[in-house]
């Protein structure tokens, strides 16, 4: 029987950012040059087929650090980074602790310390609950931070209008409904510090925009992440705001709903940047079954950012 003829648009930058494979990179290192068990606080990064491989290796995956036993065998923190009181109880404890956190999430920390030290109240814009704003407001005391998610939140700040401000964000927000709102803050306190380079990493813009791209020409989209992954889900609302109806967000190829996608002649494809290729790969060859496909890639920016390891892990093994 013939299959109908679909045409799939490759998002490209997708998938794994430096910070995510970077992340992965430790704690297999830290498996090939420690031997299992490696004790990993929190998904190192959110997606499910990436901590399952890393558990078949012999990673164990712990919420907090009072899962762990006194043990010599190292406790990698997550990609999205730890409030301070993380590396100060595995300090107290003799923990030999590695920090998986993204240099982008750590860059947003220091801001924030050095605005407090400056005197400034920072202005955390961010999703409550998100380990990564649960390890920013966890840089300073209780009260230096406030959190603001909509722009509600930023109509109803009860600060004083004279007050030093600044305000650091989440690096894996939307772009634009972060511009409406450092737009109203900027407006409601035209004093406030702004950072010094914007705090939304690279990745998540880059990938945005492929989807801004990519999403007006197709009849579906699919986003490849996981359903915890704040910019796996800001991937699919960026493509239903671009004009996309039918953009969904999978873990993977058995999620899709077929009947939700549709009759479709045009297939929007990308991935969240912890999602790794082999499950775009899998999304593929699942349509491939049921269509002609022709795969085009529409790439909007090219990445060559790299970040260096621990220096534990740079060093030769004894």
């Amino acid at each position: 029987m013939t299959k109908p003829p679909l045409s799939i648009l490759l998002c490209a930058p997708r998938g794994f950012c430096a910070g995510v494979d970077r992340a992965i990179q430790i704690v297999d290192l830290a498996l090939e040059r420690y031997g299992a068990p490696v004790y990993v606080r929190h998904e190192i990064v959110h997606n499910k087929y990436v901590v399952e491989e890393l558990r078949r290796k012999g990673a164990v995956f712990v919420e907090e650090l009072d899962e762990i036993p006194d043990t010599g065998q190292p406790v990698i923190f997550s990609a999205h980074g730890v409030a301070k009181s993380v590396p100060a109880a595995a300090r107290a404890r003799n923990l030999f602790h590695l920090d998986a956190t993204c240099p982008l999430v750590t860059k947003v920390h220091r801001e924030a310390e050095v605005h407090h030290r400056r005197g400034r109240h920072v202005i955390l814009i961010g999703h409550a609950g998100h380990p990564e704003v649960i390890g920013t407001m966890g840089q300073l005391p209780e009260g230096a931070v406030t959190l603001v998610e909509t722009l509600d939140d930023v109509a109803t700040l009860d600060l004083p209008a004279d007050a030093p401000l600044a305000f650091t964000t989440q690096t894996t927000l939307s772009v634009d409904d972060t511009a409406a709102i450092v737009a109203a803050l900027t407006a409601r306190f035209p004093g406030i510090t702004a950072p010094h380079k914007e705090d939304i990493c690279y990745a998540t813009t880059n990938r945005q925009e492929s989807v801004k791209a990519v999403a007006p020409q197709v009849d579906a989209l699919l986003v490849v992440g996981a359903p915890n992954s704040s910019n796996s889900q800001r991937l699919r609302e960026v493509a239903a705001r671009e004009g996309c109806e039918r953009a969904f967000l999978i873990q993977r190829a058995s999620e899709i709903d077929w009947e939700a996608v549709g009759t479709i002649e045009t297939l929007g494809l990308t991935a969240g940047a912890s999602a790794p290729e082999v499950l775009v790969e899998e999304v593929i060859d699942a349509f491939a079954e049921r269509y002609d496909v022709t795969v085009t890639s529409v790439r909007t920016a090219d990445e060559t950012i790299a970040f260096n390891l621990p220096r534990e892990l740079r060093q030769p093994a004894a």
